[in-house]
């Protein structure tokens, strides 16, 4: 694990890495979005009570379900830049922040858009809702205090201190459905017991998740070179990368 964190920790190595990782996922991603937009969209058959409206399950459950898992690497990061004081941990803090409010909008504007026709109302001050709401101004929160300080170490510091008391609220989010009475539908996806939810419909949202973690990871890769390619745009291993290319 040690030897892992250090390589990860080598800008120059990262980056020769994450160059060769990209190649191959951003292919495999718009692969994935395509045919699991497809089959979600157009194929997948009408829900007996909601119609073609719960369609927007294949956008709105994919972003939600990535924005928390992003939180925890961002938090992650945070922990490692605090006790390890690993620059690429900074690096990775203020790569994700951008993507996880990206895709926490995307799921609060999908879940309003998908609630206006089942509740009758674009926006209630649900538990589920409230508390993704909350993620939102945490991942902002880390994109201001970037932005905020001069000193980048001091930066990196309120960062991760924001981020590791932020993830009190990741099991909120997940559990506000079965702690408080809400009008947020329990998970349709189980992975103790049975889905509720159709085999037919269950598939492409499985495939659609996937592709929105590759899209996540691609996403985040990208931040992290155009931040290390600024950072370090006149060192002499970045410059010997670019001629090899």
């Amino acid at each position: 694990m040690w030897t892992i964190i250090h390589k990860m920790g080598s800008p120059p190595w990262f980056f020769r890495f994450s160059g060769g990782l990209v190649k191959w996922l951003l292919p495999l991603t718009v692969c994935l979005l395509l045919v699991g937009a497809v089959w979600g969209l157009l194929i997948a058959p009408p829900d007996f009570r909601q119609g073609n409206s719960y369609r927007i399950i294949y956008i709105h459950v994919p972003s939600a379900v990535v924005a928390l898992a992003g939180y925890y690497v961002m938090a992650f990061a945070g922990a490692v830049s605090l006790v390890w004081r690993i620059k690429m941990a900074d690096v990775t803090m203020r790569a994700v922040a951008p993507v996880g409010a990206a895709l926490t909008a995307i799921a609060l504007v999908t879940g309003a858009i998908w609630g206006k026709p089942t509740w009758g109302t674009w926006w209630v001050w649900d538990a589920r809702i409230t508390s993704m709401l909350i993620l939102l101004f945490l991942y902002l929160g880390v994109v201001a205090l970037f932005e905020a300080y001069e000193n980048k170490s001091a930066a990196a510091r309120a960062c991760a201190v924001l981020t590791l008391v932020g993830t009190v609220n990741i099991p909120i989010i997940y559990k506000s459905v079965d702690w408080w009475y809400s009008l947020h539908q329990p998970a349709s996806i189980k992975f103790t017991g049975e889905s509720a939810i159709d085999p037919s419909m269950l598939y492409p949202l499985l495939l659609m998740i996937g592709a929105f973690y590759c899209l996540f990871a691609v996403t985040v890769l990208l931040n992290m070179r155009a931040e290390l390619a600024w950072n370090h745009r006149d060192a002499s291993w970045l410059k010997q990368l670019v001629q090899g290319t």
